[in-house]
């Protein structure tokens, strides 16, 4: 982390929106991108980052041969409203309704930078994953394309019952098979792993894994057997979408593509565990990045510690590819990070940004859990607007916003036999209005110091900071009109009164196949 106070503009970035006058030498060059997106990934689970018992080779390659960026961390930390701020540069509470999860992209606004490309020369197209889940609507009366043309069409058999059948790579292989001649391109690989559910044990049984291998388990969660399963079934899954993007590298390698492709490899958000996905801590927002482009990263191999938000992915690529955002109506908030690139230490954020309203449903009248938090100078300052609700869900409704794991069942039962741990409160129970935590030295956030004495010029001056950057950012939840969120449609509609349904009887657990029905508490819980 960075230790060393920088002077700080509004939008926590030094370099400007538009291209620095060191990379405008690059731009000539029309590289190709390529994102590749692993679904619920957590820093520091890669190779790269020396976590022994998660084989990442083709992450560690990318990152062997360009940046490998150590304080990466998206602004929401859910799939839906995490995608569509790195596609637009701009915060979700920017994003009106794609801001939630499950919703809607705003009709005729917020283009992407796939759209935005497309519209000047580039060929857009993904496979996996795009934005989702969602509904993106229309632009200028045709169905949006957010991620670009879709390659579906190739399927393989799994090596679990859980993992996607989609052969990206051989997607991938199509698309630079049909692709246009002489034409750049954008492509999105959009891996579905390691997102719930899994195969139980497959870690141990199939991917030849040991219980022992892992060298600690995150002090939130019990140290036991299921959990230490869970987890190397999670690893497993991040080594399947590993193993595609290294024959994606391979492809673009034979093809004599690679020199000139911008490889941005990261996550949405953090891993599917309780205290985690959904929530804000560390687990939560912190994501892997690395990036390789052999053309144009000056002193390849080396590491950045800089903050770099998912909103800084945008403006950095269209930069890069000669592509102007002011006259293509993108409007991004991020940082553009050139710069970095070529080893410049100009760009530099003194502080990052991040928020969240609904995810998933499961409480009363389908409210959210609005959260703003500011991280800076190694500590996060977390504001909870609600901190009278469940932050991950009602407990009634089986706690929704918390995928359902072994991990998450094994803490619930323990809670049920009388179990005095701190493991439901801390990744169930209800929050306090404000946090603060040295993430430099307490990564799990286990201890708060928000009433600590000698933290109060800090937590006055981070929350200073952050409703400061809210207000300019036209954040509603600080300018008079936040539950706005809460009123947006779900994509799904029957989703939208789960909560008032299910207390009648008229919904059930299994309409939610992404929880255990023994995760549904008998009745409410004070």
């Amino acid at each position: 982390m960075m230790t060393q106070r920088r002077n700080f503009l509004l939008l926590g970035c030094l370099a400007g929106i538009g291209c620095s006058d060191s990379v405008q030498e690059l731009v000539g060059s029309r590289p190709n991108i390529l994102i590749a997106i692993a679904d619920d990934q957590s820093f520091p689970f890669a190779g790269a980052y020396g976590c022994n018992w998660v084989h990442t080779p083709a992450f560690d390659r990318v990152a062997s041969e360009g940046i490998l960026f150590t304080n990466c961390y998206t602004p929401n930390a859910k799939s839906a409203p995490s995608r569509a701020c790195l596609l637009t540069g701009r915060y979700s509470w920017q994003l009106e309704e794609a801001g939630n999860h499950i919703g809607y992209w705003p009709e005729n606004k917020y283009p992407t930078f796939c759209e935005v490309l497309s519209r000047n020369g580039y060929y857009a197209a993904f496979t996996g994953k795009g934005w989702a889940p969602g509904n993106p609507r229309m632009l200028d009366g045709k169905p949006r394309r957010l991620t670009g043309e879709p390659y579906q069409k190739h399927r393989l058999t799994p090596p679990t019952s859980k993992i996607s059948p989609n052969d990206y790579a051989a997607n991938f292989a199509q698309f630079l098979e049909q692709k246009p001649e002489g034409q750049p391109w954008v492509f999105w690989f959009g891996g579905h792993e390691p997102h719930r559910a899994y195969e139980y044990r497959s870690g141990t049984n199939k991917g030849g894994k040991s219980l022992s291998d892992i060298d600690s388990v995150p002090p939130f969660w019990p140290d036991n057997d299921t959990v230490r399963h869970d987890m190397l079934d999670y690893a497993y899954e991040i080594e399947h979408f590993d193993t595609h993007l290294g024959k994606i590298l391979a492809q673009l390698e034979a093809s004599g593509e690679l020199d000139n492709t911008i490889v941005v490899v990261t996550a949405d958000n953090g891993m599917p565990f309780p205290r985690c996905k959904g929530l804000e801590y560390e687990y939560s927002n912190h994501l892997p990045l690395a990036v390789m482009w052999r053309n144009g990263i000056r002193n390849a191999g080396r590491e950045a510690a800089q903050y770099v938000s998912l909103i800084d992915i945008a403006p950095t690529v269209l930069c890069l590819a000669g592509v102007d955002t002011a006259t293509n109506g993108m409007a991004p908030a991020g940082c553009e990070m050139t710069d970095l690139l070529v080893d410049k230490p100009i760009h530099a954020r003194g502080s990052l940004f991040l928020g969240q309203e609904r995810h998933d449903y499961g409480r009363p009248r389908n409210q959210g859990y609005p959260i703003r938090s500011v991280i800076e100078d190694g500590y996060l300052y977390i504001y909870n607007f609600k901190p009278e609700l469940w932050p991950a869900g009602n407990p009634e409704t089986g706690y929704l916003n918390t995928d359902g794991s072994p991990t998450k069942t094994s803490i619930l039962e323990s809670r049920r036999r009388g179990a005095q741990t701190p493991f439901w409160d801390l990744s169930f129970g209800k929050h306090p209005n404000e946090e603060l935590y040295h993430i430099e030295s307490d990564r799990a956030c286990m201890r708060n110091l928000i009433e600590e004495p000698a933290q109060a010029t800090r937590k006055e001056r981070m929350r200073e900071r952050l409703f400061e950057h809210l207000r300019a950012t036209g954040d509603p939840r600080v300018c008079g009109n936040g539950d706005i969120f809460d009123t947006y449609p779900f994509y799904q509609p029957t989703s939208f009164d789960f909560y008032e349904r299910y207390m009648r009887g008229e919904a059930t657990s299994g309409q939610t196949d992404w929880v255990d029905p023994t995760d549904y508490e008998s009745a409410p819980l004070d």
